[in-house]
């Protein structure tokens, strides 16, 4: 399996679904500790998303609706134009962003492309020019099987409604799930249609 290095090691397969987390810079107070050290990776993936979920401090950049619309029409776009990766369920939240996704191509192209020209086009529209938008690592996760799948699936599609953005999954406009993110892509300028997954 291929592994690409920044701080941590990021492991996939081209080919195989993979679910990937990042967030905006400064999102989590900095060195924050781990209560038990024995956690799980996806115990960890917890605690750090729900610390997000419930963030009230900090840059929430994504609850614009211009910039969490351009994050949207960027994964998609990247999917159905670029073809770098076949896009599953994806969620943007004011702080982060969840992205189940079966990369095409190496995860750091994919990661580059994903993250570096939204954050120029972001720090533009902000005044934000030279300021880091993104943090620099990410939380990526291999899915071992279809159950897993459906699972990661189906938090990606209640995190909205965890963190109390929406009522149900089909209410929150940046998120797979929506009724009415091809219009919301449209609207914005990025004249694709949603996928059918």
């Amino acid at each position: 399996m291929p592994v690409y290095h920044r701080r941590l090691p990021h492991i996939y397969q081209i080919g195989e679904p993979l679910l990937i987390t990042w967030r905006l810079a400064g999102s989590l107070p900095v060195n924050r500790p781990f209560r038990n050290a024995d956690t799980t990776n996806w115990q960890a993936f917890a605690v750090l998303d729900r610390l997000l979920d419930t963030a009230r401090n900090g840059p929430l950049l994504l609850n614009q609706p211009a910039l969490a619309a351009m994050v949207m029409a960027h994964l998609v776009c990247m999917a159905q134009v670029d073809g770098i990766y076949d896009l599953h369920p994806f969620a943007i939240m004011p702080n982060h962003v969840h992205v189940l996704f079966t990369p095409n191509v190496p995860l750091s192209n994919i990661m580059k492309r994903v993250k570096g020209g939204r954050a120029r086009l972001a720090n533009r529209a902000l005044s934000t020019t030279g300021k880091s938008f993104w943090q620099d690592e990410s939380y990526d996760h291999c899915v071992r099987d279809r159950d897993e799948f459906l699972r990661i699936r189906r938090y990606i599609e209640l995190n909205p409604v965890g963190a109390g953005l929406a009522a149900e999954p089909e209410d929150f406009p940046y998120s797979s799930a929506s009724r009415a993110w091809g219009e919301c892509l449209q609207s914005h300028g990025a004249g694709l249609k949603p996928r059918a997954d």
